[in-house]
Protein backbone atom coordinates (compact mmCIF):
# COMPACT_ATOMS: atom_id res chain seq x y z
CA UNK A 1 0.00 0.00 0.00
CA UNK A 2 1.02 3.56 -0.68
CA UNK A 3 0.10 6.63 0.74
CA UNK A 4 1.69 8.72 -1.72
CA UNK A 5 4.21 10.39 0.35
CA UNK A 6 7.41 11.84 -0.63
CA UNK A 7 9.90 9.85 0.65
CA UNK A 8 8.28 6.52 -0.63
CA UNK A 9 9.16 7.16 -3.94
CA UNK A 10 12.58 8.47 -3.31
CA UNK A 11 13.45 5.93 -0.95
CA UNK A 12 11.75 2.71 -2.33
CA UNK A 13 9.20 1.29 0.12
CA UNK A 14 5.64 0.32 0.51
CA UNK A 15 3.39 2.75 3.58
CA UNK A 16 2.39 -0.78 4.72
CA UNK A 17 2.63 -4.49 3.57
CA UNK A 18 -0.03 -6.85 4.49
CA UNK A 19 1.97 -10.52 5.29
CA UNK A 20 2.55 -13.66 7.18
CA UNK A 21 -1.44 -12.26 9.02
CA UNK A 22 0.07 -8.71 9.91
CA UNK A 23 -0.15 -5.56 8.65
CA UNK A 24 3.13 -3.91 8.78
CA UNK A 25 2.62 0.39 8.45
CA UNK A 26 6.79 1.81 7.79
CA UNK A 27 7.65 4.67 10.40
CA UNK A 28 4.87 7.33 10.13
CA UNK A 29 5.28 11.20 10.20
CA UNK A 30 3.23 14.09 10.18
CA UNK A 31 2.22 13.97 6.39
CA UNK A 32 2.36 17.24 4.45
CA UNK A 33 4.72 20.29 3.06
CA UNK A 34 4.10 22.43 6.16
CA UNK A 35 4.93 20.42 8.86
CA UNK A 36 4.17 22.11 12.51
CA UNK A 37 6.76 22.64 15.20
CA UNK A 38 4.97 21.13 17.80
CA UNK A 39 5.62 17.62 18.78
CA UNK A 40 2.31 17.06 19.86
CA UNK A 41 0.95 18.36 16.79
CA UNK A 42 3.16 16.04 14.90
CA UNK A 43 2.56 13.21 16.73
CA UNK A 44 -1.37 14.08 15.78
CA UNK A 45 -0.71 13.58 12.49
CA UNK A 46 1.57 10.51 12.12
CA UNK A 47 -1.48 9.08 14.09
CA UNK A 48 -3.99 9.92 11.56
CA UNK A 49 -1.74 8.37 8.77
CA UNK A 50 -1.50 5.44 10.86
CA UNK A 51 -5.52 4.96 10.94
CA UNK A 52 -5.93 5.70 7.87
CA UNK A 53 -3.57 3.11 6.63
CA UNK A 54 -4.81 0.84 8.99
CA UNK A 55 -8.43 1.30 7.88
CA UNK A 56 -6.97 0.85 4.13
CA UNK A 57 -6.34 -3.03 5.57
CA UNK A 58 -9.52 -3.22 6.86
CA UNK A 59 -8.15 -3.29 10.74
CA UNK A 60 -7.51 -0.03 13.47
CA UNK A 61 -5.78 0.36 16.13
CA UNK A 62 -7.43 -2.37 18.55
CA UNK A 63 -5.53 -4.46 16.25
CA UNK A 64 -2.10 -3.22 16.60
CA UNK A 65 0.58 -5.74 18.79
CA UNK A 66 3.62 -3.51 18.30
CA UNK A 67 4.88 -0.23 18.15
CA UNK A 68 7.96 1.76 17.56
CA UNK A 69 8.39 5.22 18.54
CA UNK A 70 11.26 7.04 17.33
CA UNK A 71 12.06 10.55 18.29
CA UNK A 72 15.27 12.73 18.40
CA UNK A 73 14.54 14.50 21.53
CA UNK A 74 13.33 11.62 24.56
CA UNK A 75 11.93 14.66 26.43
CA UNK A 76 9.75 15.57 23.43
CA UNK A 77 7.74 12.17 24.21
CA UNK A 78 6.19 12.68 27.21
CA UNK A 79 4.11 15.62 25.54
CA UNK A 80 2.59 12.43 23.45
CA UNK A 81 1.45 10.13 26.08
CA UNK A 82 -1.81 11.24 26.42
CA UNK A 83 -2.54 10.89 22.46
CA UNK A 84 -1.09 7.57 22.33
CA UNK A 85 -2.88 6.15 25.77
CA UNK A 86 -6.07 7.46 23.95
CA UNK A 87 -5.40 6.16 20.55
CA UNK A 88 -4.13 2.32 21.87
CA UNK A 89 -7.02 2.28 24.54
CA UNK A 90 -7.23 0.03 27.25
CA UNK A 91 -5.10 -3.09 25.40
CA UNK A 92 -2.03 -0.84 24.47
CA UNK A 93 0.64 -2.74 22.16
CA UNK A 94 4.22 -3.64 23.11
CA UNK A 95 6.34 -0.73 22.65
CA UNK A 96 9.65 0.44 22.36
CA UNK A 97 10.86 4.48 22.36
CA UNK A 98 14.13 4.84 20.02
CA UNK A 99 16.04 8.39 20.34
CA UNK A 100 17.22 8.96 16.81
CA UNK A 101 17.91 11.47 14.08
CA UNK A 102 14.91 10.91 11.73
CA UNK A 103 15.59 11.60 7.62
CA UNK A 104 14.60 15.15 8.30
CA UNK A 105 15.28 17.74 10.95
CA UNK A 106 11.99 19.36 10.97
CA UNK A 107 10.09 15.97 12.08
CA UNK A 108 10.18 15.42 16.07
CA UNK A 109 8.50 11.92 16.27
CA UNK A 110 8.07 8.92 13.91
CA UNK A 111 5.67 6.28 14.91
CA UNK A 112 5.73 2.30 13.52
CA UNK A 113 2.78 0.08 13.88
CA UNK A 114 2.68 -3.68 13.24
CA UNK A 115 -0.96 -5.26 13.55
CA UNK A 116 -3.14 -8.03 13.11
CA UNK A 117 -4.62 -8.44 9.76
CA UNK A 118 -8.22 -8.68 9.37
CA UNK A 119 -9.07 -12.16 8.90
CA UNK A 120 -10.38 -13.38 5.44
Amino acid sequence: MSSGGIFEDQVGYSRAVVAGGFVHVSGCVCPGEDVPDDVTAQCAGALALIQETLGRAGVGFADVVRVRYMLPNTADFKACWPQLRAAFGDNPPAATMIRCGLIDPKYKIEIEVTALAAAT
